[in-house]
């Protein structure tokens, strides 16, 4: 197969290209070049912005393409239109949020979607993200009818995640010690591996299947607390938890997700992780455990030698003030 990548290879793509080269196929990237370019020394770079270097793509066939960069439907509507005589079959990378809310659980793909009052708006916000997403997925449906897959992940982790959502805890619990943890250990979490998500895009594209996917794992949503005990005992038996209590993470001004990853207090995280997947498990999707994901994931962020905080999560000066604050609490109210 001739693939035509739409995007950089710092994440998702860098694993799509890996695992398109290892099943024989012969690969294109279309990127700016800000991201590692000549990471595949065997791989054919086209330098441009989609927005304005469309033209550098005309002339050229390809069997699929795979857009892991867009969040503008102009944009998107661009890349599809100019693409629609060149290529056969169209994967585009949405979201979860593409969802009009999470007010019940179990949304399968039939679910409403979001939508903006504005639909010319264009800047990319917690808000609009979503609802802009849709948007996308709209326009490469018009552009390519009835050849077009819509992939639609939730939390992506693994190696080369720079966002630190699922990495802070592998590296974090890797240090050992006394480690902050929200208490909201039943709360159901989702997630899938990089590489099985790049690895099961890449063999629905040869195939050419169609249609919206929730591409999100594990078999079952799994409890947080679950979750966390596993990656501790997996990566380092001498840590131990404290669970602090979600209104007392609130009142310290913790936030969720992304200052401290995978929670999300209160009601709100009790469903946004129950995304049924039936529908991708029953193509073929495979999941690896989590165990594997937590000791790769942590091997990554090793070999990147991180210095203190990761990003904007928790650092160990904060982590340490509320953990603190937390242990006076509980004493206060023991002597009430």
């Amino acid at each position: 197969m001739k693939l035509l990548l739409l995007g950089g290879t710092a994440f998702l793509g860098r694993h799509i290209v890996e695992s398109a080269l290892a099943r024989g196929h012969e690969v294109t990237i279309f990127h700016r070049g800000k991201t590692r370019p000549g990471l595949f020394p065997q791989v054919e770079e086209i330098l441009g912005d989609r927005e304005h270097d469309l033209h550098l793509l005309a002339g050229r066939k390809w069997d699929a393409v795979i857009d892991t960069c867009g969040y503008v439907p102009r944009i998107v509507r661009a890349s599809a239109q100019a693409l629609a005589g060149s290529v056969e079959h169209y994967t585009f990378v949405a979201s979860i949020n593409v969802y009009g809310d999470f007010k019940e659980k179990g949304i399968d793909e039939q679910y409403p979607l979001a939508t903006l009052e504005d639909p010319g708006i264009e800047e990319v916000t917690g808000e609009t993200y979503g609802p802009l997403k849709a948007l996308c997925e709209q326009e490469v449906e018009q552009a390519f009818p009835g050849k077009a897959l819509l992939v639609r992940p939730g939390l992506i982790v693994g190696p080369w995640d720079a966002s630190n959502r699922f990495t802070y805890w592998p590296y974090r619990l890797a240090q050992g010690g006394e480690v902050l943890a929200p208490d909201h250990r039943d709360m159901p979490l989702q997630w899938i591996d990089v590489r099985d998500l790049a690895e099961w895009m890449v063999r629905m594209s040869e195939t050419r299947q169609t249609g919206a996917f929730n591409a999100i794992g594990p078999q079952e949503p799994q409890p947080l607390g679950e979750v966390l005990e596993r990656c501790r005992v997996a990566l380092n038996n001498e840590a131990h938890f404290t669970w602090v209590a979600e209104d007392f993470l609130e009142k310290q001004e913790i936030q969720p997700w992304m200052q401290l990853p995978l929670w999300i207090p209160g009601e709100d995280g009790d469903v946004f992780c129950t995304v049924k997947n039936a529908k991708a498990v029953s193509t073929g999707m495979t999941f690896r455990s989590l165990e594997e994901t937590a000791r790769d994931t942590l091997a990554w962020i090793h070999s990147q030698q991180p210095e203190g905080t990761l990003g904007k999560t928790l650092s160990p000066e904060r982590e340490r003030e509320v953990l603190s604050a937390w242990h006076d609490h509980v004493k206060a109210r023991a002597g009430e």
